[in-house]
């Protein structure tokens, strides 16, 4: 059973999912064929790299809680859903510092500062995501190991 709590969050992932894909989709390729941004076309370019990882870990997030639907969020599978968040985080965050530099020159050049206090929101944000994705990762392993000791003993 659906609790109302998964619901919203199920809501929230799947309306940044879309909001993500209709960028990737609507906004970027006229961004990018278009002649306005011609020094930004390789960053707008570069945006569609990290879309792999982020939706791979949207996916493992919407798995995460159909797992606390079912209760099963003590499990083998959470470890691994969450392992899959961390790793997608820290590509995104890696493929963004990656692209930083080149960011920073053609910021610099339009003397256009806003875009790169995007691109280190997206790695900070990234970051605190894996951050977060691997403590919990730690915990719930915790968990199904006393599990486990405990379904031994008895």
């Amino acid at each position: 059973m659906k609790h109302g709590s998964t619901i919203i969050l199920r809501g929230a992932v799947v309306l940044l999912g879309l909001v993500v894909l209709a960028l990737c989709i609507f906004a970027l390729p006229p961004a990018i064929i278009g002649g306005n941004f011609e020094s930004y076309r390789p960053i707008f370019i570069g945006m569609y790299l990290p879309a792999i990882p982020f939706f791979i870990a949207l996916y493992q997030t919407l798995q995460l809680l159909s797992y606390i639907d079912n209760n099963t969020v003590f499990s083998e599978l959470s470890v691994k859903g969450l392992r899959v968040i961390k790793y997608c985080a820290l590509i995104i965050s890696g493929l963004y510092s990656v692209g930083l530099p080149y960011i920073f020159y053609v910021a610099d050049k339009d003397d256009a500062p806003g875009v790169i206090v995007i691109a280190l929101v997206i790695i900070i944000a990234s970051f605190v995501i894996a951050t977060a994705a691997a403590v919990l990762q730690r915990l719930i392993q915790y968990a199904v190991d006393i599990k486990a000791e405990n379904d031994l003993t008895v």
